[in-house]
């Protein structure tokens, strides 16, 4: 049960750029969003990993700068999504390209580095909790997308705004919560 609820928390970053990019393509087909929520499934599933292998020395350098990497991603993401709302477009592009989907899937599971690198202190099958980690957001990612496909036809560039306000201010939090100065 432990073990579900971190799957489901470390996937809420990946969740919300889930449902701003089902915003932002609604006409996605499942193919499409499959795609997506297998690069943020994918990420979320290494990361841990990565985070068991290095050990604690890498750690305290990743935590020093985790959440400016992250805030710095987010931010750029979430002021192109929009600038994008603003843009006259006839027909939607319908490709995510792979540089946006890498992008979004590091920055949205750093966090989940820190926490494989708790597992390394406790006796886990580290590739089962992985496999839960990757499931659980993958799951939560294909919905989240219809989610956005929902919201999108309904708002249209009010739905990329939103999304692109969003990931900012995931990426605030962050931030913020990383430099003490708000406890979340």
């Amino acid at each position: 049960m432990e073990l579900l609820l971190i799957a489901f928390a470390l996937a809420m970053d990946s969740v919300a750029l889930s449902i701003s990019n089902g915003a932002k393509y609604p006409n996605f087909k499942f193919a499409q969003i499959a795609r997506v929520a297998f690069f943020y499934a994918a990420a979320q599933f290494i990361m841990p990993l990565a985070g068991y292998a290095l050990g604690i020395n890498f750690v305290k350098f990743i935590s020093e700068i985790d959440h400016f990497v992250a805030f710095g991603i987010l931010s750029f993401l979430g002021i192109k999504m929009i600038a994008e709302s603003h843009r006259e477009q006839d027909e939607p592009d319908l490709r995510l390209s792979t540089k946006e989907l890498v992008l979004g899937a590091i920055a949205t599971s750093i966090d989940a580095m820190a926490v494989g690198m708790t597992f390394a202190f406790g006796e886990i099958n580290i590739l089962y909790a992985c496999s839960v980690i990757g499931l659980v957001c993958f799951a939560l990612c294909v919905a989240a997308c219809y989610a956005g496909k929902l919201t999108g036809e309904y708002l249209h560039s009010k739905a990329l705004v939103l999304g692109g306000v969003i990931l900012i201010l995931i990426g605030v939090k962050i931030l913020l919560s990383h430099l003490g100065v708000i406890d979340i």
